[in-house]
């Protein structure tokens, strides 16, 4: 199907007048609108901040009243207020064109049919979905999550126009905006765009109010049943990503709301989520970067809740002092918006020129485009946009860790690569555990990359092999019977003070492992690179 061309109606009749009245309201509404924006963004960073410490709080509670129902009750109802004023948020920083977007390549034919029963499952059985999709839809460069929260919103405003009985219709097609149209409407850009456009057969807008749908906390609804941030962060989304919304409407009749993406010749991505990886946490170092004293101290106990060995700093400086008094980081999570001279994406560079292979993971409820141009977020950059769950930053920590990881082996030449000889002299490590095939396994992990095995069943027999041969690292069972491997490990170290220890245990909380520059914790079940890692971790330190 060739692409329609989008065009105003021509007026032979049309006034110099009229033309330049038009400018003029146009320019009044973006100046509005930018006004609007700015505002709501300066609200979100501060409004974001505050949700981030009683979020992390009540989430660090929990585990103080588990068992109680009443207090977890209590608990639950205070996250879901944090919920939805994450959602508050968001939505306000959606209209103003703040959000940070993470595009991807898109075919929105395909997208469409895939939230097809989570549209039906939001509008109920009474409305009549229709999908009408073009034959040779064309890509387009846009955040997923975005487009899925304008299609449910538009298709959620649509269902209370219609009052639960009608039919919706979507549809997507290609699309061509011609220059007159483009000079007609602002910013907009001539050119090719995909449109997507959702009608439905409602009571329709009437026409002295059309004009206002768009701005935030403007509603037609009854008071309570809606906040009139909906279409506003439709709007804003559309804008940001650099398209176009339109919207028609006769009362009576119903309404019309067209989206123009515009057009990628690339093709089309595979969106992985995250979200599916595993809950877990790590022994890692993290230093974390911000300003806020309350929302500091709350992601410190929350990451050392999981695990980590956390360092802290209050601004950008102070970390630097930090990365380089030569103490190793594994991953730098800094608040994007920092007071002092010294900007996060600098710090960052700085970070990573000092201590090569560095993870870093920025963290904002507003990004200020430090981190984002073009209403994008820029080319290698990881974000968690506050506020954040506990859940959230584990998974996002372990994420960028694990890519961190995966970029340094696929970097690595045959010569140096983990396959290979390590670069360091190959170690002795003592493996002290008391499951036979396990302690085999880890025996031919190290052994594949180098490294020398020495295998004891119990802590007797560790302390028999450390006292008759030389060994540089320990790897230890925290569970062992008789001995526990802190013991094991309290032992040797009488005579080998500065012995690194690894220990080996399926809680990441590692009870009564006391954590210190020779001491490193890897969580059961792992693999050949998260051993080789901890090692080199504690051959660094």
């Amino acid at each position: 199907m060739p692409p329609s061309t989008v065009h105003p109606a021509e007026n032979g009749d049309e006034s110099g007048e009229l033309a330049a009245g038009l400018t003029q309201e146009q320019l009044r509404q973006a100046q509005k609108m930018d006004a609007i924006g700015k505002l709501t963004g300066g609200v979100a960073h501060d409004f974001n901040n505050l949700l981030q410490v009683i979020s992390g709080n009540l989430q660090l509670l929990a585990s103080d009243v588990a068992g109680n129902p009443r207090a977890e009750r209590r608990l639950a109802n205070a996250m879901a207020g944090v919920a939805r004023g994450s959602k508050l948020a968001a939505q306000l920083l959606a209209f103003g064109r703040r959000q940070p977007l993470a595009p991807k390549v898109v075919n929105i034919g395909r997208f469409v049919r895939d939230m097809d029963d989570l549209l039906r499952r939001a509008l109920g059985e009474e409305i009549e979905v229709e999908t009408v999709i073009a034959g040779g839809l064309w890509n387009t460069l846009v955040d997923p999550g975005n487009v899925e929260n304008a299609l449910l919103n538009l298709a959620i405003n649509a269902r209370d126009a219609m009052e639960g009985r009608g039919r919706l219709t979507i549809e997507a097609g290609n699309a061509l905006l011609d220059t007159t149209y483009a000079s007609a409407h602002g910013d907009l850009r001539a050119g090719q765009y995909v449109m997507i456009a959702v009608t439905d057969t409602g009571s329709g807008i009437a026409p002295d109010i059309i004009d206002q749908v768009f701005e935030p906390f403007f509603t037609t609804k009854p008071e309570g049943q809606g906040t009139g941030l909906g279409l506003s962060m439709v709007y804003g989304f559309v804008k940001q990503s650099g398209g176009h919304v339109k919207i028609y409407s006769e009362q009576g009749h119903g309404t019309t709301v067209k989206i123009y993406l515009p057009r990628s010749t690339q093709g089309e991505d595979r969106v992985v989520d995250i979200e599916e990886e595993d809950l877990r946490g790590g022994d890692e170092t993290v230093l974390v970067v911000e300003d806020d004293d309350a929302v500091r101290d709350t992601v410190v106990a929350m990451l050392g809740d999981l695990g980590y060995r956390v360092l802290k700093a209050r601004d950008a400086e102070s970390a630097l002092s930090i990365i380089e008094s030569g103490i190793a980081i594994d991953l730098l999570f800094t608040d994007v918006v920092m007071p002092g001279p010294l900007r996060s994406p600098e710090l960052a560079r700085k970070a990573s020129e000092r201590q090569p292979g560095i993870a870093v993971l920025f963290t904002s409820g507003y990004t200020e485009n430090a981190i984002v141009h073009g209403g994008r977020l820029d080319e290698g950059v990881e974000l968690l946009s506050k506020p954040y769950t506990r859940d959230q930053l584990a998974r996002r920590v372990r994420f960028v860790l694990a890519d961190k990881a995966r970029k340094a082996a696929t970097s690595a030449t045959p010569a140096t690569s983990a396959a290979a000889t390590p670069a360091r002299p190959p170690l002795r490590v003592l493996v002290v555990e008391d499951d036979a095939l396990i302690r085999m396994s880890i025996a031919e992990m190290l052994e594949s990359r180098g490294h020398v095995a020495l295998e004891a069943g119990d802590g007797n027999e560790a302390l028999r092999i450390h006292a008759s041969q030389p060994v540089d690292v320990l790897l230890a069972d925290v569970g062992l019977p008789g001995m526990n491997g802190v013991e094991v490990a309290a032992k040797l170290r009488e005579t080998q003070p500065n012995l690194p220890v690894l220990y080996a245990t399926g809680d990441h909380t590692a009870n009564g492992v006391r954590r210190d520059e020779r001491t490193a914790i890897l969580v059961k079940p792992y693999g050949v690179a998260d051993l080789m890692e901890a090692i080199a971790r504690l051959a660094r330190r």
